[in-house]
């Protein structure tokens, strides 16, 4: 018949092992705790927001408080693309564009402005409103797809009209695809796109 032991009979036969078992026990709890909240404390770090969806979101706060100021309607979209964040209204007025954009550029700087006071980072965040950047882009491509073929065909260098940042690098990637070199020249707000040959 097996010999069976209680907990009292194996104390009193271990003596001081029991402590240390006690004390390697206790130590392994603190260690299986201490991992739980480093665990913890990672997944709230990783469930924190991206800093680009955050940038859009301020911005889409910040032009909502504006379209109700200014009592007009409009969807607020945002999204991250390009390592910078998006925000676009959707509406069918024009008035938030303005004249080539005007009051679209100053929009932006003033969301990129809310953005920085908000986060103490400066802003690199894209605004579109009823779909005007996106028709310029294309506009852009046609612009410079014209000016690609013709530095080809002729072989000397094509100055483009006078255009902001946005659309200047809209230009200078498509002449990159196409393979050829483009620079920027003059001063704003009549800096231009000059499409080089290839050397």
């Amino acid at each position: 018949m097996s010999e069976q032991l209680t907990t009292a009979e194996v104390d009193t036969q271990t003596g001081d092992d029991t402590v240390e078992v006690e004390t390697a026990q206790q130590q392994l709890d603190d260690q299986a705790a201490k991992g739980a909240d480093e665990a913890s404390a990672k997944d709230e770090s990783g469930a924190q927001e991206d800093p680009l969806d955050t940038e859009g979101d301020i911005a889409a706060d910040y032009l909502e408080e504006l379209l109700d100021i200014a009592d007009l309607d409009g969807d607020i979209d945002t999204y991250a693309e390009g390592g910078r964040a998006h925000v676009s209204i959707v509406t069918d007025s024009e008035v938030l564009v303005g004249k080539d954009g005007e009051v679209l550029d100053a929009l932006q700087e003033l969301s990129r402005l809310a953005v920085m006071t908000e986060t103490g980072h400066r802003s690199r965040l894209m605004l579109d409103i009823a779909g005007h950047r996106e028709r310029r882009r294309k506009e852009l491509q046609v612009l410079a797809h014209d000016a690609i073929a013709e530095v080809k065909t002729s072989g000397e260098a094509v100055r483009m009209t006078p255009m902001n940042p946005f659309e200047r690098k809209i230009v200078h990637d498509a002449v990159a695809a196409a393979g050829l070199v483009s620079e920027s020249e003059g001063v704003e707000p009549k800096r231009r796109v000059v499409v080089l040959p290839a050397e």
